[in-house]
């Protein structure tokens, strides 16, 4: 099948740029594992970019090839699937699972939303309540699955009020993407950010820096956007009258009871799930990485005495693709580094001291923004930009922490179309509920891209600092 006009020309200059590099001399400075590092990184993205094949098959594909030619070695390759972070994202899935499998979240919707007595109202305890989620299931996907039970039982609720219904299956997904940067475990983009920061500049983000860093963000930009999603869904004869949630239609979208005592294994899951948080927030403390707190809490979880689900059951709510794709852009990420290739392509970027950091800064965040239009894998966003805006920080003196985490922060906004995230593919098409159009999602992302990537700047330049982060890059004497 002839590929469209659009993509054919890409993929033709992707090609020249590999022919190109194939011919020494023609990139001076640049070493030929650098020249093999480059031209692999942009097959790859073309690939992600224009073809439908699995975003891991093509990173698989490209850390082998990085593999056989020699830029890294096949220690690196492997290694990469035995780093702390693709453990914890293991160990917080399965920990997911247990919370799932015992109904917990029923309970919390009834414990939230119950009280709701206006529509701001119920539209600002949900949000809190998707903040929340954050901690508990890893992967915008999995707290979307998580959530879409809530979702129908509020629908149901206010069927005679079609507006509604249709700001709240807006409201699930924006404040569920846009929450996710509370955590590390929040998105697997995260944890390649977190990868590429330390092979790039030895500097290490903790479970508790990031928490520090990304919930104040997480709480402002999703009540931000609650009430954005409020004011362009709704007239205000829709905001108008008193709301009703009760238990019993919750109820009758989970299989487990909402009311009553606790049962043995919710108790036992709601006290394990608290004690991994905990630990998880007091690090500094007691000293023990995350990754082996979310490993003791998986085998607590799936015990036979204590747990609430099988381990094999478990294990299978896993992404593997996920993990396998993290595994081999940090691979990528390693080949572009220590070959040189990121700092000579930032090279030709006209940065420098004379450049305001305000000004790169605000570069990378509208670059980031709008880069789910190319990109739909939120993952495969930040493997692409996170080495570069890691590299062209360190060159416009600019502290590569603050960059890459407000690339990462601005590339959670995929709002622009059903397609962009499969959160909002997920409540586009609701069987039986009414949901919102292309139209509605192109009118909230008219006024939430300018609103996010504004939010992310300021927090970049004011608030991270307060909190410890510069903005510029401190030299080491």
């Amino acid at each position: 099948m002839p590929l469209p006009l659009r993509q054919t020309v890409g993929l033709c200059a992707v090609l020249g740029l590999c022919a190109l590099l194939a011919v020494p001399g023609a990139a001076p400075g640049l070493s030929a594992d650098g020249r093999l590092s480059l031209a692999v990184f942009a097959l790859a993205t073309a690939a992600w970019i224009a073809t439908p094949v699995d975003d891991a098959y093509i990173a698989l594909g490209a850390g082998l090839a990085l593999t056989v030619t020699g830029v890294i070695s096949s220690e690196t390759l492997f290694a990469t699937l035995g780093d702390e972070t693709v453990w914890l994202l293991i160990c917080a899935f399965v920990l997911a699972a247990a919370v799932t499998r015992t109904g917990l979240a029923g309970r919390a919707a009834v414990f939230l939303v119950g009280g709701a007595r206006t529509v701001r109202q119920l539209v600002h305890l949900t949000t809190a309540g998707l903040v929340v989620t954050a901690f508990a299931v890893p992967a915008t996907s999995g707290r979307a699955a998580l959530a879409l039970p809530v979702f129908l039982a509020l629908a149901a609720a206010l069927r005679e009020r079609t507006r509604l219904v249709v700001m709240l299956a807006l409201l699930f997904p924006t404040v569920i993407l846009l929450s996710a940067v509370a955590t590390l475990i929040g998105a697997g983009a995260h944890l390649i950010t977190v990868g590429v920061l330390w092979e790039q500049t030895g500097e290490q983000l903790s479970f508790v820096q990031w928490l520090v860093l990304g919930l104040p963000l997480a709480v402002v930009s999703s009540h931000l956007a609650a009430e954005l999603v409020l004011l362009t869904t709704t007239r205000r004869a829709d905001r108008k009258g008193p709301v009703s949630i009760t238990a019993a239609q919750i109820q009758e979208h989970s299989e487990t009871a909402v009311e009553g005592p606790f049962t043995p294994a919710e108790s036992r899951c709601l006290l394990l799930l608290a004690t991994v948080v905990l630990l998880w927030c007091s690090e500094p403390l007691h000293g023990v990485s995350p990754a082996v707190v979310a490993l003791i809490g998986a085998l607590v979880a799936t015990s036979p005495a204590l747990g609430t689900v099988r381990f094999k059951d478990g294990l299978r709510t896993v992404p593997w693709p996920l993990l396998l794709f993290m595994a081999a852009t940090m691979a990528m990420g390693f080949a572009l580094s220590d070959s040189g290739a990121a700092d000579w392509l930032v090279g030709w970027i006209p940065l420098g001291a004379s450049t305001p950091p305000w000004l790169f800064l605000a570069g990378v965040v509208l670059v980031s923004t709008a880069a789910h239009l190319a990109l739909q894998s939120r993952s495969a966003r930040s493997s692409v930009l996170v080495p570069l805006v890691v590299a062209a920080a360190v060159g416009a003196g600019v502290n590569p922490v603050t960059a890459a985490l407000a690339s990462t922060a601005a590339a959670g906004f995929c709002h622009t179309l059903p397609s962009s995230a499969k959160p909002v593919a997920l409540f586009a098409d609701v069987p039986g509920t009414p949901t919102y159009t292309p139209r509605d999602l192109l009118r909230l992302s008219a006024f939430l891209a300018p609103l996010t990537a504004a939010l992310v700047l300021a927090f970049a330049l004011v608030v991270w600092p307060l909190l410890g982060v510069p903005v510029l890059l401190e030299i080491q004497p």
